[in-house]
């Protein structure tokens, strides 16, 4: 596990294009998650203990804000080669167990982390109802071992400004967690 934090993506960006399989190989596509009034997509893994510190904190999360009508999509852009732990078949044993209610994605050629400079995992990103990035960091200042409880208020002012049409926080903190598990030679520039 190499410490890693995220890098930075421009508020306004529009959300990258991706069309990816779930783990019983269903494809959903960006174009799939339009005319939602917020959009959040995540970069997570199975085996990262970040990830696993705030997995039932971002299930319970994504319940309550899919009621509000928000689309929430995970991504694992793992090497499954060399990290067999987030393969597709554990990954939908993960899903089950943490209690995901969103489509959880393969990102089986890493193409679609590079399109949003994804570094690690955890790593969160807020678009509002046109797909254009509106919050990119962390969930909380919770982390594993730092006794600060997992909430998500971070996250949860970010999609509650979104949604009432308002600015995130001017000033985001970057996520911190386990790097991208990089296929070799596949390391993008901004992650070296």
């Amino acid at each position: 596990m190499a410490l890693t934090y995220s890098t930075s993506l421009a508020l306004g960006t529009p959300a990258p294009d991706f069309a990816l399989p779930d783990a019983d190989g269903k494809v959903v596509r960006l174009s799939d998650l339009k005319g939602a009034p917020a959009l959040l997509v995540m970069f997570i893994c199975n085996h990262c203990p970040y990830v696993q510190h705030v997995r039932y904190c971002v299930a319970d999360l994504a319940r309550e804000y899919q009621k509000k009508g928000i689309r929430v999509v995970a991504i694992n852009s793992n090497d499954v080669t060399r990290y067999p732990a987030d393969s597709a078949p554990l990954m939908k044993e993960e899903a089950k167990l943490a209690g995901y209610s969103f489509p959880y994605l393969l990102d089986e050629k890493q193409d679609v982390a590079k399109k949003y400079y994804a570094a690690c995992t955890p790593e969160f990103y807020v678009f509002d109802k046109q797909q254009k990035l509106t919050y990119h960091g962390r969930l909380d200042g919770s982390s594993p071992g730092n006794n600060v409880p997992a909430t998500g208020e971070e996250l949860r002012a970010a999609l509650d400004a979104t949604l009432a049409g308002k600015s995130a926080a001017a000033v985001q903190k970057p996520s911190m967690g386990c790097n991208i598990k990089w296929k070799p030679g596949n390391e993008p520039e901004y992650a070296r």
